[in-house]
């Protein structure tokens, strides 16, 4: 900001001195009378916007808020999961069905990132986790379709 005012102040006595050198009196209009700099230019042009003093009570609440929302996201894509693993009625290589499997796992998941604080992390975990869920619903509806195909082919020879 003082280095603003600073070159202001240089091309103010800069302009004075050539007018002082100049012997006849004219109106010259130089080509950069602007600001110097986008900051500047960002200064003098943009209405600035005062920001609200949030107490402490209210950054509460909106911290709150933003929290109630990504616990609201995260309880409604393990639910969506819970839904998922429906579909998975086969059994594993142990005996055991893979929709307990998988619910076992996103189980494990969601207590791991449990004590997240990080927005960024939150977020890009719910993302992931609900790319991984349609894709893996993509995934087997895609291999029903096959099975009902082979299916069909081999009944009509």
């Amino acid at each position: 900001m003082m280095a603003a005012k600073l070159q202001r102040w240089r091309n103010l006595a800069g302009r004075l001195d050539l007018l002082a050198r100049s012997d006849a009196v004219s109106t010259r209009r130089f080509l950069h009378e602007g600001p110097d700099t986008v900051e500047e230019l960002l200064d003098r042009h943009l209405a600035k916007k005062d920001k609200p003093i949030i107490d402490d009570d209210e950054a509460e609440f909106l911290n709150r808020r933003r929290l109630t929302s990504t616990r609201r996201e995260a309880l409604s894509l393990y639910r969506d999961i819970l839904r998922a693993t429906r579909f998975f009625t086969w059994i594993d290589s142990r005996g055991n069905l893979w929709r307990d499997v998988l619910r076992e796992n996103a189980r494990k998941e969601f207590e791991a990132a449990r004590l997240e604080t990080d927005p960024e992390v939150i977020t890009r975990l719910l993302i992931g986790g609900s790319d991984a869920v349609s894709a893996a619903l993509d995934k087997l509806a895609e291999k029903q379709r096959e099975m009902i195909e082979k299916k069909r082919r081999g009944d009509q020879p």
